[in-house]
């Protein structure tokens, strides 16, 4: 994992170190991670002080819904909550683009996931030609003061990571939900056609990447998920960790 600010993502691998034990972290490392995330999520519940924000983006089939059911599976659904944005509706549109993002911010004690985000209004729409590229360097500077806002002034830490995955891992994924029955819920025609401008797509990350660092991004080799989850848990716990967090006393 690298924190991002100007990369080439061909140039950064989307598979683990040959050299990490991988039963090891999955029968151990990571249920240990896992069960000291819930602990924390409960304190941080309980303390109320803090709120934590987790953006998570990536291509399709990156895995970014198995990553948010591996990782949070284990904690009290009251403290956390998963924000999937999609296409904007019209009352949406009618706003400016951070509209319907501040809405989902977590409050103190929480913890809210972004699966995707405002980042897709200065990806997908550059992708499709929808806005400029000078409306969309106004819009990342948008993003960085809002991250700036919820960070500094409002006691919420801002996780973005980036599932980073190889053309050839997400073709094999998508050919998969044609091919298994428990998957083919999730086969979106759409997914295929947008597979096609992967170049594209990879331009526009790194020019997110280079302009909205106000708040780093993490880039997380994903083409095996136990490598994946193992990364984001990390970070989430020291993340949680860095709170320095206590139950609070009896109420008077």
């Amino acid at each position: 994992m690298r924190e991002a600010k100007a990369v080439e993502l061909s140039k950064i691998s989307t598979r683990a170190p040959k050299d990490l034990n991988k039963a090891d972290i999955k029968e151990n490392v990571l249920p240990k991670m896992y069960a000291e995330i819930d602990e924390l999520q409960n304190l941080l519940y309980a303390e109320g002080k803090h709120s934590l924000l987790i953006i998570i983006q990536g291509m399709d089939a990156s895995g970014k819904d198995g990553l948010v059911r591996d990782v949070f599976s284990h904690v009290n659904p009251n403290g956390v909550v998963v924000h999937s944005f999609k296409v904007p509706t019209g009352e949406e549109l009618s706003h400016d683009f951070l509209w319907r993002i501040h809405a989902k911010v977590p409050p103190k004690g929480m913890i809210h996931l972004f699966n995707r985000s405002q980042y897709e209004d200065v990806l997908v729409t550059r992708v499709h030609d929808i806005i400029s590229d000078e409306l969309a360097v106004k819009r990342m500077k948008a993003i960085n003061d809002f991250e700036q806002l919820l960070t500094k002034h409002n006691n919420t830490a801002v996780l973005k990571f980036y599932l980073h995955i190889s053309p050839e891992e997400q073709k094999e994924r998508l050919q998969e939900r044609l091919a298994i029955p428990s998957k083919m819920w999730k086969y979106n025609q759409a997914d295929i056609i947008e597979a096609q401008s992967w170049d594209r797509y990879m331009g526009y990350y790194e020019a997110v990447f280079a302009s909205c660092n106000t708040v780093p991004w993490h880039i997380i080799p994903s083409d095996q998920n136990w490598y994946k989850c193992y990364l984001v848990a990390d970070k989430i716990l020291k993340t949680l960790k860095s709170f320095d967090m206590k139950y609070p006393g009896l109420k008077k």
